[in-house]
């Protein structure tokens, strides 16, 4: 491509450096203020016990939404959920083409068709391994194995250089699901030059190689085999390799394959349509759990993470209205906790327990293998594509710096390790972070989008610690009470330490306040609520060692 001198290529998180999961990716090409943009995934993280009553949690995309005349194309590398999540509720912001391999096409279909929305997506399919241009970027879709069929790395081909973004992978010669990923493929962008990789740190904490989805499906026939009760295994629904290996397993045993969830039939309805499962893949609804013998079944579900409404969750709870677990059911989590939802699982688990089921995690057997690539899969990806510079991605901060630490030691520069907002220029030269851009989050909250700036989920945060306290006074315009203030506790003690009644001790503060206030200026309603509120939140502090939030309502009547 011709070289203009005055072109930078640059890199941009919005989401994905420094946290697991919302994965965004911009590479800017052109003068600083002309350039065009192009966008590598747009995903979804999920929110944590810090952020209660959120159901999802967005990108902030504010930057790239007023430089949307510039933006000349998503580009999906795979449909899980970090990735690919954000694209139905997000793109009206953008309205960008979209491009996706067959597979990945058809589960963002499945999401646009679940959500409802009237949005027509600008969806544009590239077939495994295509070659394409979007706006000034030359791009070629490179095979990956990944735990989601068609991972594709993307190679960005510009006017400064070769930039391969690895997308999520690992090594694995015999994957369930999938083509593996292509060495002599590898060694030939090797060979064209790579000028940057930016690549999945997620598992560079971990020496060796991970083991194959093969291993696993081997192991999980074995194990089905010898159980003696129910046999439930719940796993990422997007996997379709490892429900591939469970209903193996199941044939295998003799007994028959049930599925619970929706988003599992989801994935294997798209996965037959791509023909990632047979024709002929065949499977019981959950209807059918209650009339089978316990020694018949696996049950396939949805539940991994502890999500509370998913199948696996609400069995553990005994509120499923089809599956029933009891002493001796085997529970097999084929499947890996994501940072945050430790907590969920475990309540899930240990309800399994005191049901009497027995819980197998890959901590006790195979059962589960990663998706990321341990140390001697970067050490062999570094030697097939030879960069000059390494970007570390997809991971914590831990990753990020051991990740870079790894390539150095490999003899890669790794000069920056940027985080979510760095502007990072690629090309030419060497890697350094430039600029930076506003970056955040957003909740789905219900039906809505709102900011994580600010607002209800601040306000419920600080609720959940502290309590609220809502005292109604009611006055004249002239600053007289009119009668005896009231006042509403919630999630504060009833009793002080010197067992008086709380409500008692703030409705002594309450008037206590109000008679400090000399009736002329009781006039200024805002300063009566204000000196209230401020009183309250005193006394509570005293008594309490705490200050909740305190509401105070004025009512004034002539």
């Amino acid at each position: 491509m011709p070289n203009d001198n005055n072109d930078e290529l640059v890199f941009l998180a919005l989401g994905g450096l420094g946290e697991i999961g919302m994965n965004v990716y911009l590479y800017g090409l052109g003068p600083p203020k002309e350039r065009q943009w192009l966008m590598v995934d747009l995903g979804i993280t999920f929110p944590g016990p810090n952020e209660p009553g959120v159901d999802v949690v967005l990108p902030d995309l504010r930057f790239i939404k007023a430089e949307k005349q510039s933006l000349a194309g998503i580009v999906v590398t795979h449909a899980h959920e970090d990735h690919i999540g954000a694209i139905v509720e997000c793109w009206p912001e953008l309205e960008a083409p979209i491009y996706a391999t067959p597979f990945t096409m058809g589960m963002l279909k499945a999401k646009q068709s679940e959500f409802g929305r009237q949005t027509r997506l600008n969806l544009n399919e590239i077939p495994l391994g295509g070659r394409f241009n979007v706006g000034p970027f030359d791009l070629e879709f490179v095979s990956m194995t990944h735990s989601i069929p068609e991972t594709s790395g993307l190679a960005i081909r510009t006017s400064q250089g070769l930039v391969m973004h690895s997308a999520d992978w690992k090594i694995d010669p015999d994957p369930m699901a999938g083509k593996p990923i292509d060495p002599a493929k590898m060694q030939s962008l090797g060979d064209e030059g790579v000028d940057v990789l930016v690549c999945d740190s997620t598992n560079v904490l971990r020496d060796g190689i991970s083991p194959s989805e093969t291993d696993v499906a081997e192991s999980l026939i074995e194990i089905i085999k010898k159980a003696k009760k129910r046999v439930a295994v719940t796993t990422f629904a997007s996997n379709v390799g490892r429900v591939l290996a469970v209903a193996n397993a199941a044939h295998a045993a003799g007994r028959h394959l049930v599925v619970a969830g929706r988003a599992l039939h989801r994935v294997i309805d798209v996965a037959m349509d791509t023909g990632y499962l047979p024709p002929d893949f065949r499977y019981l609804g959950q209807e059918e759990f209650s009339n089978l013998d316990r020694n018949e079944i696996v049950v396939l579900m949805t539940g991994s993470q502890g999500e509370p409404r998913a199948a696996m969750s609400r069995a553990a709870e005994g509120d499923h209205p089809e599956i029933k677990f009891s002493k001796g059911d085997l529970i097999i989590y084929s499947s890996r906790d994501i940072p945050g939802n430790e907590k969920a699982i475990s309540k899930v688990q240990n309800a399994l327990c005191r049901m009497g089921c027995e819980i197998l995690t890959d901590r006790e057997d195979l059962v589960h293998v990663t998706g990321h690539p341990r140390q001697d899969e970067l050490r062999q990806m570094y030697e097939w594509l030879k960069p000059k510079a390494l970007i570390p991605m997809h991971g914590e901060a831990r990753h990020l710096r051991a990740h870079a630490a790894f390539a150095q030691r490999c003899g890669i520069s790794a000069p920056v390790v940027p985080e979510d907002g760095d502007i990072v220029k690629l090309l030419p030269g060497k890697p350094q972070i430039v600029d930076e851009a506003p970056v955040g989050r957003r909740y789905r909250d219900g039906r809505l989008i709102i900011s994580g700036q600010d607002g209800p989920v601040r306000e419920r945060r600080k609720l959940s610690h502290v309590g609220i306290a809502v005292v109604s006074l009611t006055m004249t315009r002239r600053g007289e009470v009119v009668s005896d203030p009231l006042v509403a506790l919630d999630g504060v003690p009833i009793n002080t330490r010197d067992d008086e009644l709380m409500e008692e001790i703030i409705l002594d503060t309450i008037d206590g306040t109000l008679e400090s206030i000399p009736q002329g200026r009781r006039k200024n309603h805002e300063m009566v609520r204000d000196a209230v509120r401020r009183a309250v939140r005193a006394a509570f502090n005293e008594e309490w060692g705490k200050k909740p939030i305190v509401k105070v309502l004025l009512h004034v009547v002539d």
